[in-house]
């Protein structure tokens, strides 16, 4: 079964080169429109979003996000931050003594914000506009506060650099997803076997065409390339300044 929404969901892959021509700010506005109207905790929209219009800015979240040139060159540029401020700064105002806010909210303000994300995702998919999530944002935590004024009780969720797909880029084949059997389970979690996992990427390498798959090799390489880079390891720094904050300031 499959509609237009499920079309484009199925469709939509992550876009790392754009055509040098705007986007429209009617465009603009409505990939923003489309981020509110996500699901959102209590209708609270625990998030605040950053439109980098600022060249120099872009210039240096490419620098601080693990240097990616493409984050300069894309047209529209946006910084969802998980807002834990914004309703402290409300219940102040309004003669409350709230208390300080601790893990959990900032969890929910996350969520928040990566979910009015993906609904601006799928919007500028729905415009023939490309995207490409950048989870490096909450890297180098001392500088992005600098760069963002970013206040204690906030820490950046994720980036989205938005533009118009080369013709390279729309042609470009979509990475598949791992079978539904090793991914959705019924009603608890189960740990895979070690043969499970050999079948999961064995059975996608297959679908890929890769005549020649070596488990043991993609799995150690994928190993030193994502989980020990130091991209991940410093991801790993700066999370843990932003979430001590919060621990620390926590009446909780």
């Amino acid at each position: 079964m499959a509609n237009d929404i499920l079309q484009t969901l199925y469709a939509r892959k992550s876009v790392r080169v754009f055509e040098d021509r705007p986007i429209s700010q009617e465009y603009r506005k409505s990939i923003i429109k489309a981020a509110f109207e996500a699901p959102t905790a209590g209708n609270q929209q625990l998030y605040t979003i950053l439109d980098i219009t600022d060249q120099d800015v872009k210039v240096k979240l490419s620098e601080l996000c693990d240097n990616q040139p493409f984050i300069a060159t894309a047209p529209f540029v946006l910084v969802f931050i998980a807002d834990c401020k914004r309703w402290l700064d409300s219940y102040q105002a309004a003669g409350c003594k709230p208390r300080k806010p601790g893990l959990g909210d900032i969890l929910l303000a996350t969520a928040d914000s990566i979910i009015a994300a993906q609904n601006a995702v799928i919007a500028a998919e729905s415009l023939g506009i490309g995207s490409c999530y950048i989870g490096d944002v909450i890297e180098n935590c001392e500088q992005m506060r600098e760069l963002l004024n970013l206040p204690d009780e906030v820490m950046p969720a994720a980036m989205l650099v938005f533009g118009w797909p080369t013709q390279q880029q729309q042609e470009r084949k979509k990475p598949l997803r791992c079978e539904d059997t090793y991914i959705v389970f019924e009603n608890s979690y189960q740990t895979l076997t070690p043969a499970q996992h050999r079948e999961m990427f064995q059975i996608r390498a297959e679908k890929e065409q890769k005549p020649i798959f070596d488990y043991d090799s993609w799995i150690k390489a994928f190993w030193q390339r994502k989980y020990e880079s130091d991209f991940s390891i410093e991801m790993n720094r700066s999370a843990g300044i932003y979430l001590k904050s919060f621990i620390e300031n926590s009446k909780v």
